[in-house]
């Protein structure tokens, strides 16, 4: 079982993951129509790319009004979004596995490091999920699909939690390694096709709102153009 899932499973869920991503871009800037948004993407691009620019450092730096307006949970929401990327990226047991695998590798974070990381995310997902049940201006637009894919995000913290620090927590370490594997691999496969999406649409959205706002505020209307 363990070689399937780490073997197989694992490859097809990189595959469903990477070809969603890219199809998600692709129809993204498909879906784009200068002529519906009053935007010359192409034909002012130097003025866009550095409306994209500003976007993203005003929008990735917590240096913004949200954040001075919310700072207890654009933090939170920082630091969950950091840990939930870099942690699995440069855990060692992941580079490890992955090195078998494919025979690539990269720099790895001390384990103690990855451990902290892992319980930011859990703490901070728990806040989530407790300001979805309690907070009425959040509650009200919340839907079972959202707990769903809090839930998804979280599994394969929780469960490589458990299995490394093997608490037999009603399975044996071999079963909990199997199921934070799963989990991994249903997050991998769901992330496409789910809110959790918004990791790479949200790049996308900045970089278009960026390049409308570098294009028509930024002195490129001109002639020729139908603004």
């Amino acid at each position: 079982m363990y070689e399937f899932v780490s073997g197989p499973l694992a490859l097809i869920s990189f595959a469903i993951f990477f070809i969603g991503i890219i199809a998600r871009i692709v129809l993204y800037v498909k879906g784009l129509d200068w002529q519906l948004d009053r935007v010359a993407y192409s034909e002012k691009l130097g003025a866009g790319i550095k409306g994209a620019a500003r976007s993203l450092f005003h929008w990735l730096l917590p240096l913004n009004r949200t954040t001075a307006n919310h700072p207890i949970f654009m933090g939170v929401t920082y630091l969950f979004h950091i840990c939930l990327v870099i942690a699995p990226i440069f855990l060692l047991a992941h580079v490890v596995l992955i090195e078998e695998s494919w025979n690539i590798s990269w720099v790895t974070l001390p384990d103690k490091v990855a451990d902290y990381m892992t319980l930011a995310v859990i703490a901070a997902g728990i806040f989530f999920l407790i300001r979805r049940l309690v907070d009425p201006n959040v509650k009200i637009l919340t839907t079972v699909s959202d707990y769903i894919v809090l839930a998804i995000a979280l599994a394969p913290f929780i469960t490589g939690y458990i299995a490394y620090h093997q608490l037999e927590l009603g399975a044996g370490y071999k079963s909990w390694l199997i199921i934070h594997i799963l989990c991994g691999e249903i997050m991998l496969i769901a992330i496409p096709f789910t809110k959790l999406s918004h990791f790479v649409l949200f790049f996308c959205s900045r970089i278009q709102l960026g390049m409308d706002y570098g294009i028509k505020r930024g002195g490129a209307k001109g002639r020729g153009i139908a603004w």
